[in-house]
């Protein structure tokens, strides 16, 4: 059974009188607990599809399901309730809170998508902190913490609400080449560990590298796919 699939899939932005075509009738399938890859040169689609795949946006047309749910079918309220539960996000600039501690930036969405009591938040957060090696900067604002660290709290917000998919959009892009493969084997790691999917938009060669299942996005077509254990 797949995670994600896609069939026929298409996005078409509406730039004043001119149709743009961002993504053109794509089909691919994603396993559970893979790590896979969208990669190809900037403007080809890949964040486009990531956001299709995250439910910020929906497809022209074509199927593209998720966890067996017909992502076009959700309305703004219903696509939001869906990302919260079963979805999790790791940006290339970090995103966090800059006010909150890295305690707080990893329990925020469990207070504010899932709502989840306080002694058990407090239980996930600190397991996650754990998961992440970050359990001694619990305190400190992301202004405290190295880019790397800021991506590791990055990953354990990602996956404290124990989401089923995990969409990385170019989450190595701001990191050096060591930090950058320290973050990639974290990844695997919570992969193997909790059984999340993550699928990732990119064109760096050290993810193209690691992942498991790599498709090829050029001029809005999957012009290509390939795997390797």
């Amino acid at each position: 059974m797949s995670l994600v699939t896609a069939s026929g899939l298409t996005k078409t932005y509406r730039a004043g009188d001119i149709d743009v075509p961002a993504i053109k009738g794509i089909g691919f399938a994603i396993a559970p607990a893979s790590f896979v890859a969208f990669v190809g040169p900037s403007g080809s689609g890949k964040s486009t599809l990531l956001n299709m795949i995250g439910c910020l946006d929906h497809p022209t047309s074509g199927t593209l399901k998720v966890l067996d749910t017909d992502i076009a079918t959700l309305d703004r309220k219903a696509a939001a309730k869906f990302r919260g539960e079963h979805i999790g996000f790791v940006f290339q600039d970090f995103n966090l809170i800059p006010v909150l501690t890295v305690f707080e930036n990893i329990e925020y969405p469990l207070r504010m998508v899932q709502e989840w009591p306080k002694d058990k938040r407090r239980e996930q957060v600190l397991r996650m902190l754990e998961a992440v090696g970050m359990a001694d900067q619990a305190d400190k604002r992301p202004d405290q913490i190295s880019g790397g660290q800021k991506q590791r709290v990055a990953v354990a917000r990602a996956l404290v609400s124990n989401p089923k998919l995990v969409l990385a959009d170019e989450p190595t892009a701001n990191l050096d080449h060591d930090t950058a493969y320290r973050i990639l084997e974290l990844m695997k790691k919570m992969r193997d560990e909790f059984r999340t999917t993550f699928v990732f938009s990119t064109h760096d060669a050290k993810i193209m590298g690691e992942a498991e299942t790599t498709f090829i996005l050029e001029d809005g077509r999957l012009s290509q796919g390939g795997s390797h254990v």
